[in-house]
């Protein structure tokens, strides 16, 4: 090809490139949930998107923020630029509005959340920031909104970290996978997402990613249960290694393909959850190994332990399958949260089975 023809060629693609990133950029956003995760979204969406759609339930929370430009539950040190946001109580109003609707509730709420909507999602790009399973389904959010809200696969995505709400707020340095079957879809969302304190990776992982981010709440109530038993940094490392591999395991039986588990998205996002000071799945299981019962400290935390609610539905699909993974941390856990074993006995039987 003469040079004049290939110099034409890639000033037409670069042009063609230029336009596609800017119709993507015309797309319209909305957040549903009104917890940390849901205004740490918010507070990344604010950095690129002129308007971003934001359903939160509680309006009481919702003319707090109108007001006093924060959310008073929530992060509250974040500031909202009010100009930028159309915040409503009705899920409907908002999911009508958007184009790109990230979902970022508590999983065991996905149900009820959902049953009020109206508004079909099928001609709706889709994200999950939901780390956990669908109760009700038992399913992954993403394969419980193609089967039951029948969204294309190709048209829903999943966010993960490692990244904390907390450091979010804060502005420090923070990564997040954007995993999608679609690479225009993922690009369009890690665009949307990123700023100089947001760095985003694309992935085409969209189960294992969406499984790691519900597993390793599992594994960080293990570490939390474990630190309030005394055990020490020497024990942790050891849980933290036993419990990569075991995510790997519990993955591969589910979704067989070719991933790094050594990524940020699968074994990052684990060890920011397992020992960040802002995990709650930490806090809850630290308060388990403490002596507190399950139900007191539920009652004593002001936010959702997604682990407690994952740590059940992994169990059950772990033996539900063909081929059951071997999950001594799951198993453990299980035994503590729902059959009401002594935590000691249980990690005392536990370190037998790590190495």
């Amino acid at each position: 090809m003469p040079k004049v023809l290939i110099a034409d060629f890639f000033r037409i693609f670069e042009r063609y490139k230029q336009m596609k990133l800017k119709s993507m950029s015309q797309k319209k956003y909305a957040v549903i949930g009104g917890g940390s995760w849901a205004t740490a979204l918010v507070k990344m969406l604010c950095e690129n998107c002129s308007e971003v759609g934001w359903y939160m339930r509680n309006e009481a929370a919702i003319e707090h923020l109108l007001t006093e430009y924060h959310n008073p539950n929530y992060l509250s040190s974040v500031e909202f630029d009010i100009e930028k946001l159309n915040v409503s109580a009705n899920i409907n109003e908002v999911v009508s509005n958007a184009d790109v609707v990230i979902f970022a509730i508590p999983s065991a709420f996905v149900g009820k959340e959902m049953g009020s909507l109206t508004v079909s999602l099928k001609d709706k790009i889709i994200f999950s920031a939901i780390k956990g399973i669908v109760p009700e389904s038992n399913m992954i959010v993403g394969e419980h909104f193609h089967k039951y809200y029948d969204i294309p696969f190709e048209n829903i995505g999943v966010i993960t970290g490692p990244c904390h709400a907390e450091e979010v707020a804060l502005e420090r340095l923070s990564y997040l996978t954007i995993a999608s079957a679609s690479e225009e879809n993922a690009t369009l969302v890690a665009n949307a997402l990123s700023s100089w304190y947001i760095k985003c990776k694309i992935s085409d992982d969209v189960v294992g990613t969406e499984y790691a981010a519900m597993l390793k709440n599992i594994y960080a109530i293990a570490a939390g249960i474990a630190h309030g038993l005394g055990y020490g940094d020497n024990f942790q490392s050891v849980l933290m290694s036993n419990g990569i591999r075991e995510m790997k395991r519990f993955i591969k039986k589910q979704h067989k393909m070719k991933r790094n588990i050594n990524n940020s998205a699968y074994l990052g996002d684990l060890l920011v959850t397992g020992y960040s000071v802002f995990s709650r799945n930490r806090m809850f299981g630290n308060m388990i190994g403490k002596g507190y019962t399950v139900k007191s400290a539920q009652m004593e935390m002001s936010m959702i332990a997604e682990g407690y609610y994952a740590t059940n539905c992994a169990h059950k699909l772990n033996l539900s399958s063909k081929k059951v993974a071997r999950t001594p941390i799951i198993d453990a856990v299980y035994a503590i949260l729902y059959e009401d074993k002594n935590p000691k006995k249980i990690f005392n039987k536990l370190t037998d089975k790590l190495d």
